[in-house]
């Protein structure tokens, strides 16, 4: 019934363990997939964005169109001046180069010497030519040559206008606005948004910037992020413009965790409260062994004290000297028997005894008393085999051990005992021929209350390893068994105290 309990509580707390194990990794899962989620609406706002810029960017290139359409209307205008000698006709060419109010120019001569300016937003000096800094500025555009005849005699330089490059800019800001707003404020994990070559940074989030402020920093950090997580593409007409790497967040990766600390934490709470509840069991049995042994020395010390006078008794009877000799043996053995139990609980006195005497005695008590089938032989390697024992709890583990296998022949067939050492051990091994003890019991047999017996206890095995285990710091075991075939139990003895 116990052994039930046990597995039902162990079950049980196995499966509560592997319901919570479980609901975590779905909790977490259930993150990840929404923190994606989020990344996914990041990428469709940049993609709004990049649709923007293609938009603004088809508006601005009509814009320059226009302006170069002006530009070379100027132009055509400042070529014919010096052509035409109609004054009507050059009034109305002076009206068309006078209408550009917005478009920075600036005529030059064949040697690049400024002959005037227009609309520029800061002053230039004529005949000089233009500083290297403003040539670089209105170079964007190729310099647009006024002729006379075939002959080239000025240069028109133009740039964007004012008009033009303010648009420009407020575009750029609000776009620029629009994607660290979306970023910074609806990120809650690591995310980094790169043009599709993986250079050049568009914006981050919940990232510090001395991870990528060099190239192999951020070569490293997005070699990291995709490990972590596959990059989402950017896409504008069918082609990639942007990647986004995005890493778990910190909740996640704290979480990653936690299902294993979980599982190693009531895996120890597990170990531990099986430890307390043996412990707790074991120190019950022992307290019961202790105290029934104790009360079985008291019992028998008035019966022994009887059979003790009655021998003295016997002896004054002229009673045949052989049948007092017996009688007298088991009132010793009795007395070692009451010895033995009482014992039971103090730490015993051990001292170096000499293994194949003692053996020999129980087995010699024991063979008179025993069936004649079981034929007993003892083989040692030395004459001598010596270690520290407490004889009488000793003696007791033999004759158990013998006892037991004696019940498992059913009083016929032979038993071995044999004595050898190791470097460390001395070691006793007993064999009989018996119907042998299945793998699955080679532990379960030195367990109190386990008996095959139909009027047996179950307490000799296990006060034998006890005796052996913790009186003598040694071990016994079942070294080998086969069904049908008989057992051989071993018993190990440390040589040294």
């Amino acid at each position: 019934m116990n052994s039930r309990i046990k597995y039902i509580i162990f079950v049980s707390a196995l499966l509560i363990i592997a319901a919570i194990f479980l609901l975590l990794n779905r909790t977490i899962n259930d993150i990840k997939r929404e923190e994606r989620k989020q990344v996914l609406l990041w990428a469709e706002a940049i993609q709004k964005r990049n649709v923007i810029v293609e938009h603004s960017n088809q508006v601005f290139n009509k814009l320059k169109e226009d302006e170069r359409r002006k530009i070379d209307v100027w132009s055509e205008a400042q070529h014919l001046i010096l052509q035409e000698n109609n004054s009507r006709f050059l009034s109305y060419l002076l009206k068309v180069i006078s209408s550009n109010k917005n478009i920075p120019i600036i005529l030059t001569d064949v040697n690049g010497m400024v002959i005037s300016t227009a609309n520029l937003n800061f002053d230039l000096d004529l005949n000089q030519e233009m500083p290297p800094g403003v040539k670089t500025e209105f170079s964007r555009y190729e310099p647009i040559a006024i002729k006379y005849g075939n002959t080239i005699i000025n240069y028109l330089y133009y740039s964007d206008s004012h008009l033009f490059s303010e648009l420009q800019v407020i575009m750029n800001n609000m776009i620029a606005s629009f994607v660290e707003e979306v970023v910074r404020n609806s990120a809650s994990v690591p995310v980094v948004i790169t043009t599709v070559d993986t250079v050049n940074i568009i914006a981050f989030g919940n990232i510090r910037e001395t991870e990528f402020n060099t190239p192999e920093k951020q070569e490293a950090k997005i070699a990291e992020m995709m490990k972590s997580n596959k990059a989402i593409p950017i896409m504008l007409d069918g082609e990639i413009t942007h990647y986004i790497f995005y890493e778990n967040s910190t909740l996640i990766t704290r979480l990653r965790y936690y299902p294993a600390l979980f599982l190693l934490v009531s895996v120890l709470l597990l170990v531990l409260a099986y430890m307390m509840y043996y412990n707790l069991r074991r120190n019950e049995q022992t307290r019961l062994l202790v105290g029934m042994s104790k009360e079985t020395a008291h019992q028998l010390g008035t019966p022994i004290s009887s059979l003790i006078a009655w021998v003295e008794l016997l002896k004054l009877e002229h009673v045949k000297p052989e049948i007092i000799n017996e009688i007298d043996k088991d009132v010793q053995r009795l007395q070692t028997i009451a010895d033995r139990f009482s014992k039971i609980g103090a730490k015993p006195t051990l001292t170096l005894e000499n293994l194949n005497k003692i053996v020999e005695n129980v087995i010699a008590y024991l063979r008179l008393r025993t069936s004649k089938n079981v034929h007993f032989h003892i083989h040692a390697e030395q004459q001598h085999i010596v270690a520290p024992v407490n004889e009488p709890l000793f003696e007791w583990v033999i004759e158990n051990v013998v006892k037991n296998a004696v019940d498992a022949m059913q009083g016929k067939g032979s038993l071995w005992v044999t004595l050898s050492t190791n470097k460390t051990c001395a070691i006793i091994d007993i064999k009989d021929d018996g119907k042998g003890i299945p793998r699955q019991k080679f532990k379960t047999i030195f367990t109190a209350g386990y008996t095959t017996k139909p009027r047996g206890w179950g307490l000799g095995l296990s006060l034998a390893k006890r005796i052996i285990g913790e009186y003598h710091r040694g071990k016994i075991f079942v070294k080998s068994s086969e069904l049908g075939k008989g057992t051989i139990m071993r018993i190990l003895l440390p040589k040294e105290a």
